[in-house]
């Protein structure tokens, strides 16, 4: 993989280690976006002229590049939203309102905020109950007692296909075994899964799935939400205006079917053709490949931090490009700054997931995450700044 550096102008000598928080770009991808913007620009989905309907139709076949990369047979059940925030927020309001009061909805401890705010919003409007599914030892979601909570009042599971903080993966084909078994919907945030692993929905067997672009090494501002076709079929648009209507009148307006019924706006256009081309270089280098560096990555640098008696670790050995830690005595900001002195860059906080850090029983983690470009040199690199930190703070 290090022969592929290169194609990351972003990166040059830097040791980047925060692809969990967003890739760094391939220049394919950043010169997709430019001709997009320049020589390729035009609306799509209105105009008559040649360039529009050119652009239309790189649009569409981005859309069917996203269905097939996810093992999704139908286009038509991928809608464009701004990311996997936006895709859940999308969920809550449309799919969230056909429940009721004292339905319930099962998420873990594990979840990102933006799997845990917007069903809480919904309670608040609609008055459903949330559970919380525990933890495991090693960070796992505890299906075994995921299995012992779940009745047929729930409606919806809710659950990160890879913890954003632990890297823990979850077993999501039981998890969708478990919701079946009690006439459950099964919700997957998959924005920490696509970038490293194959994900293939009919396998999977899930209900919904989200994932952000920006992860898997395309641009911000793109992700998308993908529905089997009956559930769009009966969800109503949770936003109102231009490309999602069938016919408007002052009486009444009806709405365009699945997925321009989610649509509303002008859609990121240049967005959508620069994920299509993250989608081909990351086709190219192949999922299975990057899976096994970035877990050979993650193992060598969890067995160099432990020689650091200071250091602990947090999640399960085979974490999916991700290591978490603390450093006794040092808070996570003064581990990043220091490391940030060295040309290494981690994050550091609470990973907007509050509720796993109490837990955990810290207020924040220092996280590095690795991308395709990674490699030995980011990780002694990391390894070095760490001894530099235990140096200045004894």
């Amino acid at each position: 993989m290090t022969a592929l550096r290169p194609d990351f102008p972003g990166l040059k000598d830097w040791h980047y280690l925060d692809t969990a928080a967003t890739a760094q770009k391939p220049q394919a991808v950043i010169d997709a976006m430019s001709r997009a913007l320049g020589e390729d620009y035009a609306t799509v989905h209105r105009g008559v002229y040649a360039r529009s309907a050119n652009m239309t139709l790189a649009y569409e076949v981005a859309r069917k590049k996203v269905a097939t990369f996810i093992g999704a047979n139908n286009p038509n059940e991928i809608v464009f939203v701004r990311g996997a925030t936006e895709a859940i927020n999308l969920l809550a309001y449309s799919w969230g309102g056909l429940l009721q009061a004292g339905d319930r909805i099962l998420l873990s401890q594990l979840e990102h905020h933006s799997n845990i705010v917007p069903w809480q919003m919904l309670r608040d409007r609609i008055g459903i109950e949330i559970d919380v599914c525990p933890l495991t030892e090693e960070g796992r979601i505890d299906l075994d007692a995921a299995e012992a909570m779940l009745t047929d009042r729930h409606k919806l599971v809710a659950l990160a296909h890879v913890s954003n903080v632990l890297g823990s993966v979850l077993d999501a084909k039981r998890a969708a075994k478990l919701a079946q078994r009690v006439g459950a919907k099964l919700l997957l945030d998959g924005c920490q899964a696509v970038p490293h692993m194959p994900v293939d929905m009919a396998d999977l067997d899930c209900d919904f799935y989200v994932f952000s672009g920006h992860k898997l090494y395309g641009p911000t501002g793109i992700g998308v939400l993908w529905a089997r076709a009956e559930l769009l079929e009966t969800m109503p648009p949770w936003q109102g205006g231009g490309a999602m209507i069938d016919r408007v009148t002052f009486d009444r307006t009806t709405y365009a079917p699945p997925p321009g019924r989610f649509e509303a706006g002008t859609p990121a256009i240049s967005e959508v053709i620069a994920l299509a081309a993250a989608i081909d270089y990351v086709q190219a280098v192949g999922l299975p490949a990057m899976h096994a560096h970035e877990l050979a990555l993650v193992r060598q640098t969890r067995e160099a931090l432990r020689q650091i008696n200071s250091v602990r670790l947090f999640g399960p050995e085979d974490a999916a490009g991700i290591v978490s830690f603390a450093m006794e005595g040092v808070h996570p900001h003064d581990i990043g700054t220091i490391l940030d002195e060295e040309g290494v860059a981690i994050r550091a906080g609470h990973h907007c997931a509050q509720p796993l850090m109490d837990h955990l029983g810290v207020a924040a983690t220092a996280r590095a995450s690795f991308g395709l470009y990674n490699d030995e040199l980011d990780v002694a690199a990391l390894v070095r700044g760490l001894e530099r930190v235990k140096r200045i703070f004894g």
